[in-house]
């Protein structure tokens, strides 16, 4: 499932490896549209978990690029 929370931040979650891949291509698609607009910024997309995602256009990624990161779990 890709829930929208603006035009540059998605969330994806799902518990299916295949889900998981075509979500994650759809969303980092929508993204790359909205980056292709402003030519500013790039596309980071960060797993929370094994089943949850986001993507989000950010200013701290190039444009043109794709940045991938795990965010750590807090204890």
């Amino acid at each position: 499932m890709i829930k929208r929370h603006s035009d540059v931040v998605l969330e994806i979650t799902a518990h299916d490896p295949d889900t998981i891949e075509n979500d994650l291509n759809t969303a980092v698609d929508i993204a790359r549209e909205h980056a292709m607009q402003d030519r500013r910024h790039g596309i980071l997309v960060t797993q929370h978990g094994y089943t949850s995602y986001t993507v989000a256009v950010s200013r701290d990624v190039p444009y043109g690029q794709t940045h991938e990161r795990r965010e750590q779990p807090t204890n």
